[in-house]
């Protein structure tokens, strides 16, 4: 990589050292109808773990029967510190299964009732800075069906304390969660494999 590739384009006027500019939390989107937001979300969480930090995951919509490849990875790596100290603590949840925190399984009648649950959840432990980094994984679907109000969601996220990042992915993000956020991007489809019949594959899809 160049030097200076990621250097900002201006230096803000707003009083504050190049250290404590780099401490201010973030707030990412990852959406559009492409592949690879939640992987990439992922991803970011794999660095922030390599640097310490506490893990957060709270998926929204997958089934519970699909084991992710990105789950199995981040359960190990919890378990890599559980054992050794290197990394950071991991704490995945999942809508699909009840949320771990209540055992509760979830039906679809009560799905929209889960999210609520799993959002409230959230804006406690953001409250008591429980976790460094969030990935809260197809959350802008239950935003966007009407089960969890984009406003409080917009309010929490401008007022939580510390150093909390969070990462939200899914399609057809709000714009109100595009304007609050710092950091968004748009994963547009080019061409997919599965244009032309063919299946997923190990490695690829999961």
């Amino acid at each position: 990589m160049a030097q200076g590739k990621l250097d900002p384009k201006s230096i803000p006027n707003d009083g504050l050292t190049t250290r404590q500019r780099r401490m201010i939390p973030i707030t990412a989107v990852h959406t559009g109808p492409g592949k690879g937001k939640s992987t990439a979300a992922f991803g970011m969480a794999m660095r922030a773990w390599n640097q310490g930090m506490n893990i957060g995951v709270f998926q929204f919509v997958k089934s519970a029967k699909w084991k992710v490849g990105e789950e199995a990875v981040m359960r190990r790596l919890g378990g890599l510190h559980d054992d050794t100290g290197e990394g950071g603590p991991v704490e995945w949840h999942k809508m699909g299964e009840g949320w771990s925190w209540s055992r509760k399984q979830g039906t679809e009648e009560d799905h929209a009732a889960a999210a609520a649950e799993g959002w409230q959840e959230i804006k406690r432990r953001l409250e008591n800075e429980v976790h460094d980094f969030y990935v809260l994984d197809e959350f802008t679907y239950p935003i966007k069906w009407g089960w969890i109000d984009v406003d409080d969601v917009v309010k929490t996220l401008r007022n939580r304390p510390g150093r909390q990042h969070v990462v939200m992915t899914g399609r057809d993000a709000d714009p109100k969660l595009v304007e609050v956020a710092d950091l968004v991007t748009e994963m547009s489809k080019i061409k997919h494999p599965m244009d032309v019949g063919r299946k997923g594959q190990k490695g690829i899809e999961w």
